[in-house]
C-alpha cells in the first residue's frame, strides 16, 4: 500500500494514537524504512517549529509521540483542569537518579546506595509513572528489577538515557584518599625513626 503523502500519514498515526508509537510500526504501516520515518518526522518537527504551532513531535527512545508545546502548558492545564503535580522530594530525586543511571536495579541496590529504606519512594515513583518493574533477578527470592519509563524521558525532556548528564568525577574523594594514604605513610615513617 503506497501512501502519497507520507508526512500527513505519519501525522495522522501519531495524532490518533495519543501515546508514543514505535518507529518500526510506523515504517511497517507505511511500507517505508525506519530511516525514512526519521526523515519525515524531522521535516514535520521543522514545519511545526517554523510555523510557530502549538504541537510538536518528540522522540522517546525508538518511539515518537505528538505532544503540545511546553510553552502552552499553563493554558492546556487550565482548559483540562489538570492538577499540577507536586515537585519530587530530595529522596525521590536521589532514588530516581540511582535507578536511571544503573538500571535495571533492585530495591536492595538502591537502599545500599542510599543507606535507607526506599520502599515508599519507589512506590511513589511507580505511581507517578517515572519508574516501572522491568522483570525479576534470577537470584533466590527473585527480587524485582526497576527501570525508568517513557514518562521519565518525557518529564525530563530527553529522548534517550544517553542524554542524561554524565556523573561527576569524584576528584575530591580521590584527593581525600590520596591525602589519607600520605598521612598513613607519614605516620609509619615517624614510627620508624
Amino acid at each position: 500500500m503506497a501512501v502519497e503523502n507520507i508526512s500527513a500519514a505519519i501525522e495522522a498515526i501519531l495524532f490518533s494514537n495519543g501515546a508514543s508509537v514505535e518507529k518500526t510500526k510506523i515504517a511497517q504501516a507505511l511500507e517505508i524504512s525506519s530511516d525514512e520515518v526519521d526523515e519525515h518526522i524531522t521535516a514535520l518537527i521543522d514545519d511545526y517549529t517554523n510555523a510557530n504551532r502549538g504541537i510538536t513531535i518528540i522522540r522517546l527512545g525508538n518511539s515518537y509521540q505528538m505532544v503540545s508545546c511546553k510553552e502552552y502548558a499553563p493554558q492546556v492545564r487550565t482548559v483540562m483542569d489538570l492538577r499540577r503535580n507536586t515537585p519530587l522530594s530530595q529522596a525521590a530525586l536521589e532514588v530516581l537518579a540511582v535507578v536511571a543511571y544503573n538500571q535495571p536495579v533492585t530495591k536492595a541496590f538502591v537502599e545500599q546506595v542510599r543507606g535507607v529504606d526506599c520502599s515508599g519512594v519507589l512506590g511513589s515513583l511507580t505511581s507517578k509513572g517515572l519508574v516501572e518493574e522491568k522483570g525479576r533477578l534470577e537470584l533466590p527470592g527473585r527480587p524485582l528489577l526497576y527501570g525508568t519509563t517513557e514518562n521519565f524521558l518525557r518529564c525530563f525532556n530527553i529522548s534517550t538515557l544517553d542524554e542524561l548528564p554524565p556523573l561527576p568525577d569524584n576528584d575530591e574523594d580521590k584527593k581525600e584518599n590520596e591525602d589519607e594514604q600520605l598521612n598513613v605513610f607519614d605516620v609509619k615513617t615517624d614510627e620508624n625513626q
